[in-house]
């Protein structure tokens, strides 16, 4: 589709128009002119939008679609359409599926499937073969057939071995290995962060403890082989500055924080409500603040809805027996641009993600590409069902104050509006 954009602020760090409004004529999936009052051609659909900010195209590197096996929850193409409606060009597909994503024709199903639609699905294969921690997945295989990245979801290398060989091997092909940060022997029967409060409400926990000897453990093997890693969704202090004193070493990883992390606190699960039951477990607002500074200080690169959709029979539950997981592609940018300024948010959508995952950065100048995002930086708004385009609903925003919200993309020569 043609589309000439009206009076559009860049936030775009990489391109000389930052900042500046001015109008964009995209033709044939190209940006043809930059300017003010330009001209709509025949054959062209003039978009005007309230304060309508465009950007490169968001990157959310953590979701999970439920195809295949829990078609239910959620499927591809709708996912995708929820995605893009979100604001996102590109997303990194979780391997939290049945059967799982641990062999090639798995990762080109999943390729094949998101075919048609204007965002890009990218899938993260699984590390080892049915996610038991035991064999190496075919790595080298899922690479080539598109896989962007190898972890077992929200499941920790418990195999320190098994680490070492990973990271080693990846190297051959440059392979980039996800460490799940959670010590297993110490939180495995815990559902909540061990804290006063939860003590008093009886919950199992699991403390902060369990992550920190994780992400320690992980970064000394990193340190001994060398290779890429990245820890996902780390939620508590310590495992801050753990990842602070690592990079200064020169050591290559990053991390990722979920948006709920930087946003609640353990304080929310006093209404037993099973939305608030995540992985890692809402820490506290101590946590809450190192994990804000985090991203403030370039510790944390990058921010993700972890977006896992959960059927109500399975979330509308007691809370001990409710699954983990919230959908959060919908209230991602909202929920985080309270906490931080609007290019710091911006980064943290697009070009640190698709660096990492070695992804081309989009960039708005003429003669390139159009992948972007559009979107309003300044309606607050209170985020409610009806704000979920989501099939499930488990989300743990509900009723919260939020900052932001997409108008939708352009990408792959397609127009995705609300």
């Amino acid at each position: 589709m043609n589309v000439l954009l009206r009076s559009a602020r860049i936030i775009d760090s990489n391109s000389r128009y930052h900042k500046q409004v001015k109008d964009i004529l995209i033709q044939n999936g190209m940006i043809v002119k930059i300017g003010k009052a330009l001209e709509a051609p025949k054959n062209v659909k003039v978009i005007e939008l309230k304060n309508l900010h465009v950007s490169a195209g968001w990157f959310d590197s953590s979701v999970s679609l439920g195809e295949p096996g829990y078609e239910e929850r959620e499927n591809i193409m709708h996912g995708l359409e929820v995605a893009a409606k979100s604001g996102f060009t590109k997303v990194a597909l979780n391997p939290n599926t049945q059967p799982l994503i641990d062999n090639k024709s798995a990762v080109e199903f999943l390729i094949q499937k998101s075919k048609g639609s204007a965002v890009s699905l990218y899938p993260i294969a699984n590390l080892t073969q049915k996610a038991e921690g035991r064999e190496l997945a075919e790595l080298y295989d899922m690479q080539n057939s598109g896989a962007i990245a190898f972890g077992d979801y929200n499941k920790s290398v418990d195999n320190v071995n098994l680490l070492k060989i990973a990271l080693l091997y990846a190297q051959n092909f440059d392979g980039l290995v996800l460490s799940f940060p959670q010590d297993e022997s110490i939180g495995a029967h815990g559902f909540v962060n061990e804290s006063e409060q939860t003590t008093r409400l009886g919950l199992n926990a699991i403390p902060n403890l369990s992550e920190e000897l994780q992400v320690s453990r992980d970064l000394a093997v990193l340190e001994y082989t060398g290779g890429k890693l990245h820890i996902p969704t780390i939620s508590t202090s310590k495992s801050v500055q753990l990842i602070k004193e690592a990079k200064k070493k020169g050591l290559d990883v990053t991390c990722s924080l979920a948006a709920h992390h930087m946003c609640m606190t353990d304080a929310e699960i006093k209404s037993f409500d099973a939305n608030y039951k995540v992985t890692p477990p809402l820490r506290t607002a101590k946590d809450v603040k190192s994990m804000i500074k985090g991203v403030h200080d370039g510790i944390i690169d990058m921010i993700v809805s972890d977006h896992n959709p959960i059927d109500i029979e399975n979330k509308n539950v007691e809370f001990e027996k409710g699954f983990y997981g919230t959908i959060g592609m919908e209230s991602l940018f909202g929920s985080i641009h309270k906490n931080l300024e609007l290019e710091k948010a911006i980064a943290c959508l697009t070009e640190n993600p698709c660096k990492r995952f070695n992804l081309p950065v989009p960039v708005i100048e003429e003669d390139q590409l159009a992948d972007m995002t559009l979107f309003d930086p300044d309606t607050e708004y209170i985020f409610e069902v009806s704000d979920i385009r989501s099939k499930s609903k488990n989300s743990a925003f509900l009723g919260k104050a939020l900052k932001g919200r997409a108008y939708g993309i352009y990408a792959k020569r397609k127009l995705v509006l609300n």
